[in-house]
């Protein structure tokens, strides 16, 4: 039986199905319905997959970036070190330039004798109210001085080489008529410098923004 099943297949046509035995022909057409119904069943889940694995992809590629970025870090983490050390360094040599409480007031005499030194006039010189920041606090001084172009550029060379942070805002320059002078300018500038709070002032601080509604106190849930 399987002798002659095995030989009539070989007699079989490929070009010629039409002829086959029925049996043959059903054969044939069994096998073509497996073969498809393998392909749809592998290929329908695949294409159904197909966004999960691009964003499976995209996640990887993010992953190796965020690698790379990492080992880079850790490779050149004594040059972070060493750089880290000398920004402290530089912050500390700023904070050295800000004045404490008691330095203030020789500041501010410092700052109104630089433009007599240069030959100005001065006709206003008065400190505000300072305003507070994170860790120092900011004076502003509102002045008015009277001179000419060359003084005032004298002046400003001399704020720049205090030993203290002292800058220059608001400028206005004007004609001054008073004197009858043709040369005589009046500038009108407020010159803010800056000191350190110290540890106390900068607690109080906190306490006063911890205090004030809405604020968030550590460790509870408003």
């Amino acid at each position: 039986m399987n002798l002659n099943f095995i030989d009539e297949l070989k007699t079989l046509d490929p070009r010629d199905v039409g002829r086959w035995p029925l049996q043959f022909r059903l054969l044939a057409l069994g096998l073509i319905f497996i073969v498809l119904s393998g392909l749809l069943i592998y290929v329908l889940p695949w294409q159904s997959q197909l966004p999960e694995l691009e964003r499976a992809r995209a996640d990887e590629q993010s992953l190796l970036k965020v690698f790379d970025d990492k080992q880079r870090k850790a490779a050149n983490i004594d040059a972070y070190k060493t750089q880290l050390k000398e920004m402290e360094r530089s912050f500390g040599a700023m904070i050295r330039q800000l004045p404490n409480k008691t330095e203030v007031p020789s500041l501010l005499v410092d700052i109104s004798q630089t433009g007599l030194g240069a030959g100005l006039q001065e006709r206003l010189f008065q400190p505000a109210p300072e305003v507070r920041k994170d860790f120092y606090a900011e004076l502003p001084i509102k002045i008015r001085l009277t001179g000419s172009y060359h003084q005032f550029g004298a002046f400003v060379s001399g704020i720049a080489a205090l030993p203290r942070i002292v800058t220059l805002h608001d400028i206005s320059i004007a004609t001054d008529n008073r004197d009858g002078g043709s040369d005589r300018l009046t500038l009108d500038i407020t010159a803010k410098t800056y000191r350190y709070l110290d540890d106390s002032e900068v607690a109080a601080d906190k306490s006063k923004t911890a205090g004030k509604p809405g604020s968030r106190v550590s460790g509870v849930t408003p």
